[in-house]
């Protein structure tokens, strides 16, 4: 989708597109090693989160997935991104403003009628992940082929032919 954005190489040979949840202690501990996989390809591969709240047993997951959005809009879903999973613990609204001043995105975007503005790009990513397979997360496809092997730096490695 042309307003998704990557973090690596927009034009690496490789895409991984992680289906995932700020609330998901699983997605959680992959991202440090989707970031080492990524920095570490030599702008071979490049990977595309896509929001996946699992709403009914993350209570903060959709809220975190609209500030998330909000940020992408302002050009700073990464930083986002990373300050949302090194801060789990802590996405209620007072926060998630918190969060988003802290890596340069207006606060009041993140909640209530604002971030609700991206309700139905969060909704759709959800849908699409749905009609993939996607069950839970972190669900991971390396140039769309679903990947069902362990998220270790050395099996991912493998998987994107970097080793």
């Amino acid at each position: 989708m042309a307003s998704d954005q990557f973090r690596g190489d927009p034009g690496a040979a490789v895409t991984v597109v992680e289906h995932g949840d700020f609330e998901c202690p699983y997605c959680r501990a992959a991202a440090p090693v989707l970031a080492s996989l990524v920095e570490g390809s030599g702008g071979r591969v490049r990977l595309l989160w896509r929001e996946f709240p699992l709403f009914e047993i993350h209570p903060h997951a959709l809220a975190a997935a609209l500030a998330a959005e909000a940020a992408r809009a302002q050009g700073r879903f990464w930083p986002m991104h990373d300050q949302l999973f090194a801060h789990q613990e802590a996405l209620d609204d007072v926060s998630l403003r918190r969060h988003a001043q802290s890596v340069g995105v207006d606060p009041e975007s993140v909640v209530g009628a604002a971030a609700q503005q991206h309700a139905e790009e969060v909704g759709r990513q959800y849908r699409d992940g749905v009609e993939a397979g996607v069950r839970g997360t972190p669900t991971l496809f390396i140039d769309g082929r679903l990947y069902t092997g362990r998220i270790t730096l050395p099996d991912l490695r493998a998987a994107t032919g970097l080793d």
